[in-house]
């Protein structure tokens, strides 16, 4: 029960990294220290998309998964696990690398505001 706890806290944290990752540049104008941190989340999702890799959380989740049951892993990335399940779509990575860019774009364009 532990290790299914656990893996559910990293979903929990892998949702606020991503929502970092969305709204961090509303924060950021304010807070100096959230505009770093936010733009290093930026670039870090930016190298994640250009050179397909997969989030250190995603297999931090998945290990601590199998821990709990073997047969509850799954392969591949959070998102695509997750959110792509909800919507029912299959995107594929141009369609993230672009949604990416935009995200870059809009925190670039509300900083310089």
């Amino acid at each position: 029960m532990a290790w299914k706890l656990a893996a559910d806290f990293i979903v929990l944290i892998h949702l606020l990294w991503i929502g970092l990752i969305l709204f961090g540049a509303v924060v950021g104008r304010r807070h100096r220290w959230a505009k770093w941190l936010h733009v290093g989340a930026l670039g870090f999702s930016l190298c994640l998309q250009l050179f397909h890799w997969v989030c250190p959380l995603t297999y931090l989740e998945v290990w601590l998964r199998r821990q709990h049951d073997p047969t509850l892993t799954y392969t591949g990335d959070f998102l695509a696990h997750y959110a792509e399940r909800l919507v029912y779509l299959q995107l594929s990575p141009p369609v993230v690398l672009g949604g990416t860019v935009l995200v870059i774009g809009f925190s670039v364009w509300a900083y310089r505001r």
